[in-house]
């Protein structure tokens, strides 16, 4: 007959089959459970430490602005002060100065006494560079009747040159040099459109043969007409300038405080024998100096 009851398994005690299971003891913590609980308490740490940090600082910039003054308007005007006497600024003629050195040259026309010579010193006019290949603006009754001409360039280079165009009506001529310095560099040349009486303007070049020379001034009128002396020519629509200009400076720039070319120093008026400058000089503006001789200025 079958027994009824509890049953047993092999090797352990007898449960009845409505019995709960035994419960699973609990397994130790692990080493990842503890690296976690490690970083946890660090991270707590470290948010402590910032609190603080951050509390010292914010006291101690309390602390610095209760301290100093409010910068004042005075303060300000006279650190501008200090500034411009211990770094003052390069005045106008000095920065035109700089800017249009390394395209002034010096003209030297030789007659045929003296065309054999490379010492001889010629008839002196001036000139400036436009063009980066060695061709230069200058007047024409500087070079007029030369059998020679000769430039000397801003760093001392010498070269023969020839008349590549002329324009009689302007009194302008374009020469090329037949060899150039390195890195040579032409004039920048600016529209007259906006120049305004009064403006700064600064000529440059080579009176009675000495320089290159700075001058200047400003602009004194616009449209002006000038007759030759000999009253052979009639230049019109001229800049007048008060910069001072002698012979010599004849074919040179006059600039902007930029080291801009707005004209070319055409001739000066004296109503006395004497050729030299009372204070009234005359350049041709820029554009019809380059448009006079097939050339675009811009």
């Amino acid at each position: 007959m079958p027994r009824t009851g509890s049953a047993t398994s092999a090797g352990g005690p007898s449960r009845t089959a409505g019995d709960p299971p035994p419960p699973t003891p609990d397994a130790p913590p692990g080493r990842l459970a503890r690296f976690r609980a490690s970083l946890a308490r660090q991270a707590a740490r470290l948010r402590t430490l910032a609190t603080a940090a951050l509390v010292v600082a914010a006291a101690a910039l309390t602390v610095r602005l209760l301290a100093e003054p409010p910068l004042t308007q005075r303060d300000i005007d006279a650190a501008v002060a200090h500034a411009l006497e211990t770094h003052p600024p390069a005045p106008p003629a000095a920065r035109a100065w700089e800017a249009i050195a390394p395209s002034v040259v010096r003209v030297r026309a030789l007659d045929k006494d003296s065309a054999a010579n490379d010492e001889a010193e010629g008839n002196v006019g001036s000139g400036v560079v436009i063009v980066d290949d060695g061709t230069i603006l200058t007047n024409l009754h500087v070079v007029a009747g030369a059998e020679r001409i000769r430039v000397e360039f801003f760093d001392g280079h010498v070269s023969d040159a020839r008349v590549i165009a002329l324009e009689p009506a302007q009194d302008l001529a374009v020469l090329r040099a037949k060899s150039i310095p390195d890195d040579l560099k032409p004039a920048t040349m600016a529209s007259t459109r906006n120049l305004a009486v009064g403006a700064q303007v600064i000529a440059v070049g080579f009176p009675f043969g000495i320089g290159p020379t700075v001058t200047s001034g400003v602009v004194s009128g616009l449209r002006r007409e000038f007759r030759s002396p000999e009253g052979k020519r009639m230049l019109t629509d001229l800049i007048q300038f008060d910069a001072a200009a002698n012979p010599g400076n004849s074919g040179g720039p006059l600039v902007t405080v930029d080291g801009e070319v707005v004209g070319i120093v055409t001739a000066i008026m004296n109503p006395t024998e004497q050729r030299v400058f009372v204070g009234i000089g005359f350049a041709v503006p820029i554009e019809t100096a380059a448009m006079s001789v097939g050339m675009s200025p811009f």
